[in-house]
């Protein structure tokens, strides 16, 4: 999908500029998230430097996001990871799509679901929320149960404060979908999605609370709760939009 765009890191001058700039029509912003990829790779210096300009830009500044993953994790130390939650670094966002290893492999994630639980547990010691996303139907119906099983494992041993799940759509010019088009891979049916999701909530079993969503777009049913005090409601409504078929139209969904 993100063929044709390559990761750079923008200049150190850009970014303020783009912070004063945006201060000057919105003096009032309370949260912030550094897009557009992981800018966890950063330094940490350059990276403190840049939450520093933004609470001087924003005086009501109370957090900000930002994407990472494994690899951008093992360059911060975790007095490093403190030291950027005492600068507002509030949250951070994981695109986990399985806990299960095959299938990460054959997405080629470049990382195991041992190598993302790691950081999650890392972020959350340092006092930095963190926000997990699985991504239904992306082992197909070939490994449908082996994902399920996987996500929910790793949610549990991740415990984040926030969990939602996408539900893939099939993009051309994307290895999976010349796949599906080949018929090297099975995309599973609105239904088998939500048995999907099903499974995966059923499964987790978190100490702490774990605010659940599935609100995006491409979803086909939208939920939202508390894990575990909402799981017997979610599983009733997933239920229940099995039975009667209310699923979101195709034409409805987007990325």
């Amino acid at each position: 999908m993100y063929q044709n765009k390559s990761f750079r890191v923008r200049p150190f001058q850009e970014v303020i500029e783009d912070i004063q700039l945006a201060s000057q029509h919105w003096p009032d912003v309370r949260r912030v998230f550094l897009a557009d990829g992981d800018a966890m790779i950063l330094s940490t210096e350059k990276l403190l430097r840049i939450l520093q300009a933004l609470t001087q830009a924003f005086p009501r500044l109370s957090r900000v996001g930002i994407y990472a993953d494994a690899r951008s994790f093992k360059g911060k130390t975790d007095d490093e990871l403190s030291e950027l939650r005492k600068n507002k670094l509030g949250v951070v966002y994981l695109g986990l799509e399985s806990g299960n290893n095959r299938v990460l492999e054959k997405i080629k994630k470049g990382a195991t679901a041992e190598q993302m639980i790691e950081p999650m547990v890392r972020a959350r010691t340092a006092g930095i929320k963190t926000s997990v996303i699985a991504l239904l139907g992306v082992g197909g119906t070939a490994f449908s149960k082996e994902h399920a099983q996987g996500t929910a494992e790793a949610i549990n041993a991740m415990g984040p404060n926030f969990f939602s799940a996408l539900t893939l759509t099939l993009v051309p010019g994307t290895q999976i979908f010349e796949d599906a088009q080949r018929g090297l891979f099975t995309p599973l049916s609105p239904e088998q999605s939500l048995e999907e999701l099903y499974q995966i909530v059923e499964n987790i079993h978190c100490d702490k609370p774990v605010i659940f969503r599935t609100n995006h777009a491409s979803n086909y049913v939208s939920l939202e709760g508390n894990l575990p005090r909402d799981k017997g409601k979610i599983l009733e409504t997933i239920r229940n939009a099995l039975k009667h078929k209310i699923l979101k139209p195709e034409w409805l969904r987007g990325l």
